[in-house]
């Protein structure tokens, strides 16, 4: 019986990318993908208008060499998928407003490249494999702070339309008070008027 031992290693190769989705648009992209590599991404929706601090959402969806559909999630502003490939060849995926004449939409994405590897493989542990290693995890460690930084721009939005709401409410507040005191000065001025007859 021959025993053959695989080990998947992570060879994350991690680009950050920012595209803008017009509306009734689409973006797609490739990965050129061997048997038994995995693609995972994950990505966020914005707006690049820091007055807008709503949250947008778009379909995301992946096909095959192909063209079947392996995956898709619609509705959604932010997301983490990751397939397995069953074949050689290129894989696309496509992030999708064609349903909505939404704004101009902000995606934000990183792409981690996982491959698979066979553990009999010698390249497999040397040092030039351990240094790259090293980088790729550095690298997954940028691609995840640029998530918070979208993150951060959302929710800092949110915050600032909520402030400039409540500013304008306690100014609205302010006058209010403002012009029922003058005129209840004004009526009790008039109250305790003397009126004389000739």
């Amino acid at each position: 019986m021959k025993l053959f031992l695989s080990l998947f290693i992570f060879f994350t190769t991690i680009l950050s990318h920012n595209v803008l989705l017009q509306p009734y648009g689409k973006q797609c992209f490739f990965e050129t993908l061997k048997k038994n590599d995995e693609l995972a991404i994950s990505f966020q929706v914005g707006s690049r208008d820091p007055h807008n601090s709503e949250q947008y959402d778009i379909e995301f969806y992946i096909t095959s060499p192909q063209g079947q559909i392996l995956l898709k999630r619609s509705k959604i502003d932010h997301g983490d998928e990751q397939i397995k490939a069953q074949q050689n060849g290129k894989f696309q995926y496509c992030f999708s407003n064609e349903q909505s004449s939404r704004v101009d939409l902000d995606v934000s994405f990183n792409i981690h490249g996982v491959v698979y590897i066979d553990a009999n493989d010698p390249k497999s542990n040397t040092l030039d494999y351990a240094i790259q290693r090293l980088s790729q995890l550095t690298d997954e460690v940028k691609a995840e702070q640029g998530y918070l930084v979208i993150r951060e721009r959302t929710h800092r939005n949110t915050a600032e339309s909520t402030n400039s709401r409540v500013k304008w409410w306690s100014v609205f507040q302010i006058l209010v008070v403002a012009v029922n005191s003058l005129f209840q000065i004004y009526y009790l001025k008039r109250f305790f008027e003397v009126k004389s007859v000739v």
